[in-house]
């Protein structure tokens, strides 16, 4: 080393190597912005720890303030030694969480101001960081300490900053004032409700029926201060341009609409939406988009030019209020009596797949799809006795095949039957015609073919078929009760 490198003190070659990595990401934040494109799974994969990692820097941050606080106290004086160093860890660990955030959003799709202001807040606070470190050393003299308080409180306010817009992020831009009180909102000069973008016509049928669909479910994540994929959803002109990969919207042709393909993919599918364990649309806000596009994806189509709506697409009524009945432990223990010692039996057998419905009901629920291929027919076999109080039951990925038929056929009460990924064939569906509860069924990614259809039309409150990636053809003509029920 040169003599000019040995008169560096220790602890100025470590404040170097600890700006570093901070000019580093600076360096990506400016260079390489988010660009509204997915990347890597490898970006996306590591990207996924900045929820985690954020919450080291943020708490480390706070806590200096309150170290310097409590250390005017002569009893307490020791603390302020602590502070250089919790303020050295948050600075490495601001670096840190600024990464893995940058990693996400260039990787996840991202774009808008909301990333944008979200991602620089970070930057400035790890900077912010390092300079109170910096400062720190100094802090004893009147003048560096003020000036290290001053900077001290523009942390503070950054930390509140950068998680709020963290928050709009996750959850919503309006997560802070979509509940707030009327008298608050006025103390605080808010509008009495949220402002939103100019809607479309109210007697057009987007305007009427589709828009209000984007408005709830979609332009969380599509709107205009964050839309991944470089698609909004926030007004008629912006969805019809479309997004990164081109047009989600051809008019008259719904199989053919990217949007309308990935909100009727399995809810499990890498490409369906809305993601972020998010609620699928309902088979009456499919419907509806469907409809729409089918007849032109017309802004100016009025309200009637469409006569086959769904009955339940209307606006549902506001809710009256309603109050639920305690659980009476004696009348459900006396529901319960003639399974529950099975029902012990087989939760000592197989932990976590079978439980009841609720604290007060006998019915059951099924699970095993956890277990893989290490649950199959043999173990499904030891479920027989109590096979008529299952009213759900998945079975993903699980080892069953056709000789399991005859415990699913029993399952008189199912309403949900997840059969996603398994070695099931034509020979279980053309069985469970005595299920005439069954709502929803999945035979995602099976060896079914159209031949099974006939059969599963038969069951008279099916609502939906999930049949994707199977022997089934996309263009197969459904029988006619399964009409708009059968999503590929």
């Amino acid at each position: 080393m040169t003599e000019w490198g040995y008169r560096i003190s220790a602890r100025h070659r470590l404040s170097l190597l600890t700006l570093f990595p901070v000019l580093i990401v600076l360096a990506l934040v400016v260079f390489l912005p988010p660009n509204g494109e997915e990347g890597s799974d490898w970006m996306q994969f590591l990207g996924r720890f900045h929820p985690l990692i954020v919450h080291f820097p943020i708490a480390l941050f706070l806590l200096v303030p309150a170290l310097e606080l409590a250390s005017r106290n002569s009893r307490f004086f020791y603390l302020r030694l602590t502070a250089p160093f919790v303020l050295h860890l948050a600075t490495l660990g601001a670096a840190l969480a600024v990464l893995l955030g940058w990693l996400l959003a260039r990787s996840g799709g991202y774009s808008g101001p909301l990333v944008t202001q979200h991602m620089w807040a970070g930057i400035s606070l790890a900077i912010v960081c390092w300079v109170c470190w910096m400062l720190r050393a100094r802090a004893d003299e009147q003048v560096w300490g003020r000036i290290y308080g001053a900077v001290l409180a523009v942390g503070v306010g950054l930390v509140i900053w950068t998680g709020y817009r963290g928050g709009q992020l996750s959850q919503g831009e309006d997560h802070l004032t979509e509940h707030m009180p009327a008298l608050l909102r006025r103390g605080l000069g808010l509008p009495a409700v949220r402002t939103t973008a100019t809607p479309a016509d109210p007697n057009s049928f987007y305007g009427a029926r589709v828009e209000p669909i984007f408005t709830a479910r979609c332009v969380t994540c599509h709107g205009p201060d964050k839309h991944k994929a470089n698609l909004r959803l926030d007004s008629y002109g912006l969805l019809m341009r479309g997004g990164k990969d081109g047009l989600v919207i051809l008019p008259g042709n719904p199989q053919g609409s990217d949007l309308f393909r990935r909100v009727t993919l399995p809810p499990d599918h890498d490409d369906f939406m809305p993601k972020e364990n998010k609620q699928p649309l309902s088979a009456e806000q499919v419907k509806l988009i469907e409809l729409w596009i089918s007849n032109g994806a017309s802004a100016t189509l009025p309200l009637s030019a469409i006569k086959e709506v769904p009955i339940q697409a209307a606006p549902p009524p506001a809710p009256a209020d309603v109050t639920f009945a305690q659980a009476d432990p004696e009348a459900v223990a006396q529901s319960r009596a003639a399974l529950a010692a099975t029902v012990a039996q087989i939760q000592k057998q197989f932990p976590n797949i079978l439980d009841y419905e609720s604290r007060g009901s006998a019915d059951l629920h099924l699970n095993p799809s956890a277990l893989g291929t290490k649950f199959g027919d043999s173990e499904l076999a030891a479920l027989a006795p109590v096979a008529g109080h299952i009213t759900e039951a998945d079975f993903s990925r699980t080892a069953i095949t056709d000789r399991s038929l005859p415990v699913i056929a029993a399952m008189k009460r199912l309403r949900v039957l997840q059969l996603r990924n398994t070695k099931i064939s034509d020979v279980t569906l053309q069985g469970l015609g005595g299920l005439d509860q069954l709502e929803s069924l999945s035979v995602f990614g099976t060896p079914v073919t159209a031949a099974s259809l006939q059969a599963v039309a038969g069951l008279p409150k099916l609502k939906h078929l999930y049949a994707g990636e199977t022997a089934i053809p996309s263009g197969v003509t459904v029988p006619p009760s399964l009409t708009g029920k059968l999503v590929m």
